[in-house]
């Protein structure tokens, strides 16, 4: 007899990425030489004084359950940061701590759609964000951008998308996967569609501290009509190579967080309390391993991009911000390799890993056709050594 599994749950496809990543480490793990672009996952080790914050934690019998939505001390930290680093002024009924990102927003989806609303998600995306709006019972909506536009959509575009059933849009700059940045003068047109519409923006800001040109602006601070609609999502993941910690944030209207707190009062009760200790110390505390990290990643992404543009059949548009690369592979796929006609980036991504041993994402999970999303999250020895391996591949060498 088959086991009952609901039809929510049967229709959320597994993480595209975390499936990759799972691959490459068992490879890795069989003693195969493996190269890898795939997770999004920084290779450095988390800051000292973070580490120490948290043993302190630890020694100080700092073990048991904190309030639901987090530590006051952690909210408070996170007030700060907001108000240092953009100016925006929250208090801490308005902030919910969350087990990183990812539940940050699931908890929004959960608590602002009913069944059947439109959560308009442009492509490319990351990969979770269709898949929680489904499990909210929400509807995801597809916004096609183009790279000649930089993988960025328009006011107007957003303005045609939108119907009676949308109840969100989701905004993440700087991007996974493409690595673009909206500018405070594209995000000032957007906002206005929004505030006129009235609906939410998800404005997810993980990657905020990896902006390599420009600087980084929130939609939330182009005003006070648009920062009501805004929902900021964050995190520690990336900037402070905290991803196992598991600690995401959100900033909302304190009607939205108290909603959101219930929930996960039920759901999963406190984050990790040391977690939560070592997460103000990343905040309040010295950054200097911030920019260590920024001035490594931007030697990265240089040589990646000057790299791939020596590469004949692809092409990358160079990014602004994150810590990856999108490269176009359309001028090399319907072609035949090892022989047999490699049609889609997915059957190259696959190709790629068993004969060159080099793992990276193919595009099909992030909404678009023809790409491929390496990421520069790891050494520069593994970054010289997998485009080696794919020219080779390209080149028939393998």
């Amino acid at each position: 007899m088959q086991p009952f599994i609901s039809e929510k749950a049967k229709k959320i496809s597994p993480s595209p990425t975390l499936a990759l990543d799972a691959k490459f480490k068992q490879m890795k793990k069989q003693g195969i030489p493996v190269v890898g672009f795939g997770a999004g996952e920084p290779d450095f080790e988390t800051p000292e004084n973070i580490k120490k914050a948290g043993i302190k934690a630890i020694e100080e019998g700092f073990t048991r359950y904190t309030p639901a939505s987090g530590t006051v001390e952690l909210k408070e930290a996170v007030c700060a940061k907001f108000k240092r680093d953009l100016g925006l002024d929250y208090k801490p009924e308005n902030i919910v701590i969350s087990n990183g990102g990812k539940h940050s927003l699931t908890n929004i989806f959960m608590c602002i759609c009913e069944p059947g609303d439109e959560v308009i998600i442009p492509a490319p995306f990351w990969v979770s964000y269709p898949e929680m709006v489904k499990m909210a019972d929400g509807k995801p909506v597809y916004l096609n951008t183009t790279e000649e536009n930089d993988f960025k959509f328009t006011a107007e575009e957003l303005k045609d998308a939108i119907t009676d059933k949308t109840r969100a849009l989701i905004l993440n700059s700087p991007s996974n996967p493409t690595g673009m940045v909206y500018t405070k003068e594209e995000l000032e047109e957007i906002a206005k569609v929004v505030v006129e519409k009235d609906i939410y923006v998800v404005f997810d800001e993980i990657y905020e501290k990896l902006v390599y040109e420009g600087t980084h602006t929130n939609i939330a601070t182009l005003g006070e009509d648009i920062k009501e609609k805004t929902i900021i999502v964050n995190g520690l993941a990336k900037a402070y190579a905290m991803t196992g910690w598991r600690i995401g944030y959100t900033a909302s209207s304190a009607a939205l967080a108290k909603a959101m707190g219930n929930l996960q009062s039920h759901a999963t009760s406190n984050p990790n309390s040391i977690a939560q200790a070592a997460a103000v110390e990343a905040l309040n505390g010295d950054q200097s391993s911030v920019k260590v990290m920024f001035d490594e990643y931007i030697k990265r992404r240089d040589y990646m991009v000057e790299r791939i543009s020596k590469i004949e059949g692809i092409s990358c548009v160079k990014p602004n911000g994150a810590f990856y690369v999108f490269i176009n592979l359309k001028n090399v796929l319907g072609k035949e390799y090892y022989g047999k006609v490699i049609s889609t980036a997915s059957e190259m991504c696959d190709d790629m890993l068993e004969k060159a041993l080099v793992a990276l994402v193919p595009s099909e999970g992030f909404g678009i056709d023809g790409y491929a999303r390496l990421s520069y999250a790891t050494s520069m020895e593994t970054i010289e050594e997998g485009l080696n391996r794919i020219e080779k591949y390209l080149k028939g060498e393998c």
